[in-house]
């Protein structure tokens, strides 16, 4: 569903991502694990198309969108859930979530979306700047999913999240997966919540992926070791 080819992404002179390659299988969940400053964010910045790659190429469903705009990748499928969430904190959640539909074409806010987030149908006409952290996080998922997105990319999840809401988050983002034909790539420090969601993760290194395995084969305590500072 994506495939990535010899990546490499620069700010300004310096190379921060060094020709890496990856693919991710429709249904798919992806975890990019690595310790700040390692590259997840500018990796994840050059697949939306925020950040321009100076080499290789992307595809998403066997879609060149490597010189595509990020509008153009999103009408080619990939949501993008920035870190920190960057929801409209003037609006209320309803109007926050109408905003992903100019994409999909959807004239209302689908049922599965309010199924899967109770708490934001509850808080709909709530303005997005007076929820929890937590909350703010759902209702950046439910305005990436409906564009309808083919790959839904999730950089820091968790960050700035209390635990008892890392555990719903992980749960939402599983139900997702059963109801629709959807890759998820994470990118996440927090390995129990990476363990609990992910089918296979790459640990990335100074712009380099240094190790890979599937969920069953992982090491945890060698992943913590490339964790820890």
């Amino acid at each position: 569903m994506l495939e990535v080819e010899n990546l490499h992404v620069s700010y300004g002179q310096s190379e921060v991502i060094h020709g890496v390659n990856f693919e991710a299988r429709k249904n798919e969940t992806l975890a990019i694990m690595g310790r700040n400053g390692m590259g997840k964010t500018t990796l994840f910045k050059s697949l939306i198309g925020l950040l321009g790659s100076g080499e290789g190429n992307i595809r998403v469903d066997g879609t060149d969108v490597t010189n595509k705009e990020s509008y153009q990748r999103v009408e080619n499928g990939i949501a993008y859930v920035p870190q920190g969430r960057m929801i409209f904190p003037t609006l209320t959640v309803q109007e926050n979530i109408e905003t992903g539909m100019g994409v999909s074409g959807l004239k209302e806010v689908p049922d599965d979306i309010y199924a899967l987030f109770p708490v934001l149908l509850e808080m709909r006409h709530r303005k997005g700047g007076n929820l929890s952290g937590g909350q703010q996080q759902q209702l950046a998922i439910a305005r990436a999913l409906v564009t309808n997105p083919k790959v839904l990319l999730l950089d820091e999840p968790t960050e700035g999240i209390q635990p008892s809401i890392i555990k719903d988050i992980a749960n939402i983002l599983n139900e997702i997966k059963k109801l629709r034909d959807i890759t998820i790539i994470v990118s996440e420090q927090v390995l129990s919540f990476t363990m609990a969601i992910a089918d296979r993760l790459i640990v990335i290194d100074k712009g380099n992926f240094i190790h890979e395995d599937l969920r069953e084969n992982v090491d945890t305590q060698q992943i913590s070791k490339y964790l820890s500072v």
